[in-house]
C-alpha cells in the first residue's frame, strides 16, 4: 500500500497511508500546517521591515519558535555568512571552520576565538595549546562556551575539560581524512555516515552537522536525500499521529515534505516558501515537528507526546531591528542586493 497525500475517509475518522501503514491524524496535524504558515508570515514581515505586530497568534507572540526554514535561523545564518563563506574556501579549511563552530554552536565562542587569534580560525594555523588556552580562560571566568540548543557529548580523548576533548575530536577528524571522505561521498547519507563514525557523534548530531557542511559551496547534496528525526520531532510526530507512527518517523517526515502543497491547499493556507521559491525540505519538516510539539503544549495541552513536557521554556523577546538574510549563493535566493550585502549589515534572528 503506497503513501498517498490525501486523507481517506473511514469509519472512526480519516486516515493517511504512510509507508503502507494507516495513520489517524489528530487535530495537531492540521495545526502543523497552520503553524508553518503563521510562523513564516512572521519571518517574512520581519524581512520586509513591517511594523509590529507581526502576528495575531498569541502563542507565537509570547514564546520563541525557530523559523520554518532551518537556514533562516540566527545561528545558521551566522554559520553561512561568517564561517562557511568567509575565509579560505579550500574545502579542508571550510570543513575545519564549520565543525569548529558547530561543536560549540555558539556565536560568542566563535567570535572569542577570532578576536583572540586576530584572524579567522584555520586548520593551517591551528595550535591546540593556543585554542585551549583561549577557551579555558573564558571558562574559568564563568563564560559559557556552548549553546543549549544541542551539545555534542564530550568524547574521551584524554583531556580534562570538555572543550579540550572537542578540540581533540576535531583534530582527529582532520588528521584521519574526514574532509576528503565527505567530499568524495556520492550522497548526503554517505557524507553523514563518515561523521557518524567519529566518537560522541550520534545519528542526530551527524545529520545536523552534515546539513551544516552542505551549506558550503563545495558540497551540493540534495536536502531531500534523507532525514534523521530528532527527539523533538518524534514528540511532534506522536502528537500528530499517535503511537501508530512509531518506527516510521523518517517516512512520516518525507510524507510531509512530499505532500505539503496538497495540505496547504486543503486548508486554504499560503504555501510556505523561502525567498518565494524554495519548498520546505526534509530538514525543515523535521524541525517543524519539533516546534509544533512545543506549540501544541499550549494550543492542544491534552494531546500527549513522548517526553511529557507541558511548558514552553523560552519566551519571545522582540527585536525591532530589520532582518536581513543571506543564503548559500548556489540556492539562487539572494539577488543582487543580497550578493552585495556585507556581514556588518546583517541582523541574525
Amino acid at each position: 500500500m503506497a503513501s498517498s497525500p490525501r486523507l481517506v475517509p473511514e469509519s472512526g475518522g480519516d486516515v493517511l497511508v504512510v509507508a503502507g501503514r494507516k495513520l489517524r491524524p489528530t487535530e495537531v496535524f492540521d495545526t502543523y500546517w497552520r503553524f508553518a504558515e503563521r510562523r513564516q508570515a512572521v519571518y517574512e514581515a520581519r524581512v520586509a521591515g513591517a511594523p509590529q505586530p507581526w502576528t495575531e497568534d498569541a502563542v507565537l507572540s509570547q514564546y520563541r519558535f525557530t523559523n520554518c526554514f532551518r537556514a533562516a535561523d540566527r545561528v545558521s545564518q551566522y554559520l553561512i555568512r561568517e564561517v562557511s563563506y568567509r575565509g579560505e574556501q579550500r574545502w579542508d579549511e571550510v570543513f575545519f571552520r564549520s565543525m569548529l563552530f558547530k561543536l560549540f554552536n555558539k556565536i560568542s565562542t566563535w567570535e572569542l576565538l577570532e578576536s583572540s587569534l586576530g584572524e579567522v580560525p584555520s586548520w593551517s594555523g591551528y595550535d591546540f595549546q593556543v585554542y585551549d588556552r583561549v577557551l579555558s580562560k573564558e571558562f574559568s571566568t564563568g563564560g559559557r562556551l556552548y549553546s543549549a540548543a544541542y551539545i555534542t557529548p564530550p568524547p574521551a580523548l584524554g583531556e580534562e575539560r570538555k572543550h579540550a576533548n572537542h578540540l581533540r575530536l576535531l583534530e582527529m577528524m582532520m588528521e584521519t581524512g574526514a574532509p576528503k571522505e565527505v567530499a568524495e561521498a556520492s550522497t548526503l547519507r554517505e557524507a553523514y555516515e563518515v561523521l557518524l563514525g567519529y566518537p560522541a557523534i550520534g545519528p542526530f548530531l551527524a545529520y545536523q552537522y552534515v546539513i551544516d557542511l552542505n551549506y558550503a559551496e563545495s558540497m551540493g547534496f540534495d536536502e531531500m536525500d534523507f532525514v534523521v528525526p530528532g527527539p523533538g520531532a518524534r514528540d511532534g510526530i506522536r502528537k500528530c499521529f499517535g503511537p501508530a507512527a512509531h518506527g516510521i518517523e523518517e517516512e512520516v517526515i518525507r510524507y510531509m515534505a512530499d505532500s505539503q502543497e496538497h495540505h496547504f491547499e486543503r486548508l486554504e493556507l499560503q504555501p510556505v516558501r523561502l525567498g518565494g521559491s524554495r519548498r520546505l525540505q526534509l530538514i525543515d519538516c523535521q524541525n517543524l515537528f519539533c516546534e509544533v510539539d512545543k506549540y501544541a503544549r499550549v494550543v492542544h495541552p491534552d494531546v500527549a507526546g513522548i517526553s511529557g513536557r507541558s511548558r514552553i521554556k523560552q519566551s519571545y523577546r522582540v527585536d525591532p531591528a530589520p532582518l536581513k538574510t543571506w543564503f548559500p549563493p548556489k540556492w539562487g535566493l539572494n539577488g543582487e542586493e543580497g550578493a552585495r550585502s556585507s556581514a556588518a549589515e546583517l541582523v541574525y534572528a
